[in-house]
This record gives structure tokens, sequence and C-alpha cells, in this order.
């Protein structure tokens, strides 16, 4: 029987669906772990933008970093501030550890750009950062609930959030402040180094970033392929970035930048909940929860 257009496409959703539901159970019930869930991720994203515009140095910036303390203790990490100050303004990262063994470091950054200097209307209003700033710190949050001891048993795994990244090429600032300054004072090498920032757009497009360890990529990618996430996963180079991972990449360290560069409101006053997605959160934190799970420093076993 040759079925008709509508009836494949019926089919492969179903399909695609079911593969979904599979990854689900095998990755949230391994140990007593759960399963990374967009909708609970989108929550954290909604409280972020709830605190108005997060610039350096700002009220809702320093709510923002209380917030996410209270998460991670809740869910049972080791939570410091790291805190210093750069051209008077206070900067405050938070850093969370849990587990023994290699150390992994996933980072990204929560602080806001003060204004939005690529918008078509007007350029001197702040960011309210729903995807540049909300997104990737959702993401880290909502896997900090699902980690299992499984992974934590094997590696020690610290979640970096940093603030100071977006004021860069403003009153002579550079990017990535916060990311820098962890960096310089790390007392143990990771192994690897993941950021994660901009990945909640709703038109998710991520692609290989040109300063990110291509082995690194390609292993992540590929779980991606097997997940059933390569329409959003392109295994394609497409942008430069410079991002929180570059203080880590000049130090040597395996770093890959995990971004949707391609953002249309990017730096604009339309960076707004609207413009992103619970399933592009979904798909990034199962990418996450999945390598972690897995075999983290295994080679991209397409590549061989």
């Amino acid at each position: 029987m040759r079925r008709s257009p509508i009836q494949l496409t019926i089919w492969r959703g179903l399909a695609a669906s079911l593969v979904l539901v599979f990854v689900l159970l095998a990755v949230g019930c391994d140990d007593g772990g759960a399963a990374f869930s967009g909708r609970q991720a989108m929550n954290h994203l909604r409280t972020q933008v709830g605190f108005g515009p997060r610039p350096v140095g700002s009220e809702a910036n320093r709510r923002t970093s209380d917030y996410i303390a209270q998460v991670l203790e809740r869910n049972g990490w080791q939570v410091e501030f790291q805190e210093f100050t750069q051209g008077g303004l206070p900067i405050r990262n938070v850093i969370a550890t849990k587990g023994t063994g290699p150390l992994i470091l996933l980072g990204t950054h929560f602080d806001t750009r003060p204004v939005a200097d690529r918008d078509p209307v007007d350029r001197s209003q702040p960011i309210l950062g729903a995807n540049d700033g909300a997104s990737g710190t959702a993401v880290l949050l909502e896997l900090s609930r699902v980690i299992s001891p499984k992974v934590t048993d094997r590696y020690q795994i610290m979640l970096a959030f940093f603030d100071a990244e977006d004021r860069g090429n403003l009153n002579d600032w550079p990017f990535s402040v916060g990311a820098e300054y962890m960096a310089a004072h790390l007392e143990i090498a990771p192994r690897m180094v993941i950021v994660v920032d901009m990945v909640g757009d709703a038109q998710q497009e991520i692609y290989y970033e040109w300063n990110s360890s291509l082995v690194l990529m390609e292993h992540i990618w590929h779980i991606a392929d097997t997940l059933g996430y390569s329409q959003w996963f392109i295994p394609r180079y497409n942008h430069a970035v410079i991002d929180d991972h570059i203080p880590f990449v000049r130090r040597g360290y395996p770093s890959v930048l995990i971004i949707d560069f391609d953002y249309t409101y990017w730096h604009t006053t339309q960076d707004t909940l609207e413009r992103v997605s619970a399933d592009s959160l979904q798909r990034v934190g199962i990418v996450l929860q999945t390598l972690l799970e897995g075999e983290p420093f295994a080679s991209n076993p397409a590549a061989q």
C-alpha cells in the first residue's frame, strides 16, 4: 500500500515522538535521575525576564544571581559567589560544584546588554535578554536538577554562571569579563568546557563555531543526530564568535560554544519571551544530559 504525503508526515511525526519518549526514559531512569524538562527550563527563563533587564551592577542583576544560587542550593549543589569589580561596578559569578573525578565545566552568562545597540528603532534602551542571557542560564539551572549520581560519581561537574559577558565594546569594556576572571583563577584544569548561550530561539539553528574544539563539537553534534535533532544541530561551520569559551580556549582547555548566532533579535529590544521556545531549551538540555550520562570524553564514533 502506498501512503499519501499526509500519512507519511503523520507516521514520521509519531516515530519521532516515540524516539524522544524512549530517549527520555533511558536518560531519566538510570540511578534515580530525572529527565530534562524544557517546560521547567522555560519557567527559569520567565523568572529571569520578570526581573527586567539585568546589566552589570543593577539590582535586577543581583536578584538574578541570588535566584540562581537559590535554585542550585535547592538542587543539592555546593554554591559560591566569585565577586570582584571592573570599571567601578560589582561583578558576581555564581559557581556550583558536585561530584568527584575529572572536571567538566558547563558555563553560561546571565547578564544582559545595557543598550540595544543593534535595534533598528531605539538603541538607547537596555535589552530584556530572553534569549541572550536567560536561555543558557535556564538550561543549566534545569540541568542542575537532573544530573544524576551516575554522572557525579564519575566526574566533578562545575556549573558556572558568568556575570559581565555582555558589556563588551561599551565604554572600553571587553566581552566575557566574568569568564576571564574565573578562567584565570581556576585551581583545577577542566577536561572539557561547554558554554551555552542564545539557545532558546524558536527558529533554532545551532552550527559549528570556528573557535571551538572540533573533536568535542563532533561528539556533541553526533549525540544530537542520534536523538533526531539534526535539523537543529547542523554540523557545518557558520560563525566565529567572541563569547565566554574564549578565555578557556586561550588556556588550552578543550572548549565548545553551543550558540544560535543567527538570532534575528540579538541586541535589540525585541529579544523577548515570544521569541523563545521551551522545545529549543529541551533539545539543548537533552543533548547535554545525554552527553554527561554517557561517555563525555569518547571520540565521535561517526568520525572513526
